[in-house]
């Protein structure tokens, strides 16, 4: 896969975050709809985060009916990818972009990254994500929510019930038990810390002065914290994470040998942060046609059906079957906290600093 420079990819969170806003000229005409014969043999440079994943059938049924190459290009973090993406505004490194969140799209739409284009898929949405496209420049894709994870098997031995609510982890029962990730290094680290700005408003400050009092700790990274502090995915000594409500769905997929018939961890849906990915045409690609393609294709039922066993997300589309793993062990979150995305872009350095300052980093 064709990769953006080091440099880009080395940029953390907070370096798209703090990124200053830059313009350049984009259309005010949408892609027209092109017969596929009037594409075949284009490539179309889809720039994605290093999450990114669908079955290699899926994108070949796409190559196969449309005569187009699809070119994933890895952007790194989401961070990093939207960092390389708005100081390439007008002259893009690729044709389409996946995965810019809610917290990150403003200052991508700030600094004129997209062309606008409306999905034929568009009217497919969910209810609650089809106002979601800022006048078409994006397209919702697919949704998640960062949740606390605690681990059952931990509690169940020590006969202590797990917490169930942002403030129960403030409790000295719970002391050193809860390992997060530093917001500037982390998209799930920075979700949680949004969730406590959501929800507590002028006293989350004084909330994250309690978890520290209750001995949180801070790890860099969702793997590091999973997979090195939490008791069930690395043998840690915290049994309480932040994370993902579709982990424990993940902790059945890839078990190794034989799987388990229920998760050993669950989801504390209080305090959980609604994240939203997006895909949208590069302002300034030379073949936007074939661009708008690519976007009706990730809104299409094959891709949404894909979406969830392959990124461990939720489909944009509605109405879509969700598999039995999730339907079981992935909790809908019904109240999900969520800030708007010119909020987050009006406060986060301020949000972050004031972060810092609290927690001594």
């Amino acid at each position: 896969m064709k990769r953006i420079p080091a440099v880009l990819a080395a940029m953390s969170l907070a370096s798209v975050l703090g990124l200053a806003a830059c313009s350049s000229e984009t259309t005010d005409t949408e892609p027209e709809a092109a017969s596929t014969a009037d594409l075949a043999g284009q490539t179309v440079q889809l720039l994605t985060h290093d999450s990114f994943a669908l079955s290699d059938d899926v994108i070949a049924d796409f190559e196969a009916s449309t005569g187009i190459t699809l070119e994933l290009v890895s952007g790194g973090d989401a961070g990093s990818m939207v960092a390389g993406a708005i100081l390439a505004a007008g002259a893009p490194t690729a044709d389409v972009i996946f995965g810019v969140d809610n917290t990150l799209v403003t200052r991508a739409l700030d600094s004129d990254v997209f062309e606008a284009y409306t999905s034929t898929e568009a009217d497919a949405l969910r209810p609650e994500l089809a106002e979601r496209s800022f006048d078409g420049r994006v397209t919702p894709i697919d949704f998640g929510d960062v949740c606390i994870n605690v681990d059952d098997t931990y509690f169940a031995a020590e006969g202590i019930a797990p917490p169930t609510t942002l403030d129960d982890l403030t409790d000295p029962q719970y002391r050193d038990l809860l390992v997060v990730q530093d917001p500037g290094t982390s998209s799930p680290g920075l979700a949680f810390a949004l969730s406590t700005v959501s929800r507590y408003g002028d006293a989350w400050v004084d909330y994250w002065q309690r978890l520290r009092e209750n001995g949180v700790k801070v790890a860099g990274s969702w793997s590091d914290a999973y997979y090195g502090d939490f008791t069930f995915g690395g043998g840690g000594d915290r049994p309480i994470v932040v994370s993902y409500a579709t982990s424990p769905p993940a902790e059945i997929v890839y078990a190794e040998g034989e799987p388990p018939e229920v998760p050993s961890t669950s989801v504390m849906t209080d305090g959980c942060y609604r994240q939203v990915e997006y895909a949208g045409i590069l302002a300034g690609t030379d073949q936007p046609e074939a661009a708008a393609l690519v976007i009706d294709w990730l809104l299409s039922p094959d891709v949404q059906a894909d979406i969830p066993l392959n990124m461990f997300v939720f489909p944009a589309r509605d109405g879509t079957a969700l598999p039995e793993v999730f339907e079981r062990f992935a909790p809908q979150v019904p109240d999900a906290e969520e800030l708007s995305s010119g909020y987050i872009a009006d406060n986060i350095d301020e949000i972050l600093a004031k972060w810092g300052a609290v927690m001594g980093r």
